[in-house]
């Protein structure tokens, strides 16, 4: 059974379903995008549940109010991207590089975030509930 996602389809309906109300919303729930170059791509309102996102580059990448609940983006590149209202809950965000990222309004309540770089971002109304430090 090919399990192959065809990236390109997904974000060509995703961005007709988000301007015409046509096509499907992104549902990329568990889906293995290790290392995808989703740079600039807009996600908004995707669901990407439990994505296996590690090492991606989501360099400026439109994820506002994108569903990444569970998600692995250990290492993940997510410099300038706009995660505003993003539910980020219990994802494992170890090493990525949030620099300039907006998470205005983003769940953040139980993920991982040691080791990522959150200078200069962006965490107005954050919830950030379950983050300790070690």
């Amino acid at each position: 059974m090919d399990t192959t996602i065809d990236l390109a389809r997904v974000l060509d309906s995703h961005r007709q379903w988000m301007e015409r109300g046509e096509g499907d919303r992104a549902n990329l729930s568990g889906a293995d995008l290790r290392y995808a170059d989703l740079s600039g791509a807009d996600l908004s309102g995707a669901d990407l549940r439990y994505a296996d996102l590690s090492g991606a580059n989501l360099l400026g990448a439109i994820l506002r109010y994108a569903d990444l609940s569970g998600a692995n983006l250990h290492d993940a590149n997510l410099r300038y991207a706009d995660l505003s209202g993003a539910d980020l809950s219990d994802a494992n965000l170890r090493g990525a590089d949030l620099r300039y990222a907006n998470l205005s309004g983003a769940d953040l309540s139980g993920a991982d975030l040691l080791g990522a770089n959150l200078r200069y971002a962006d965490l107005l109304d954050a919830n950030l509930l379950g983050l300790l430090p070690e």
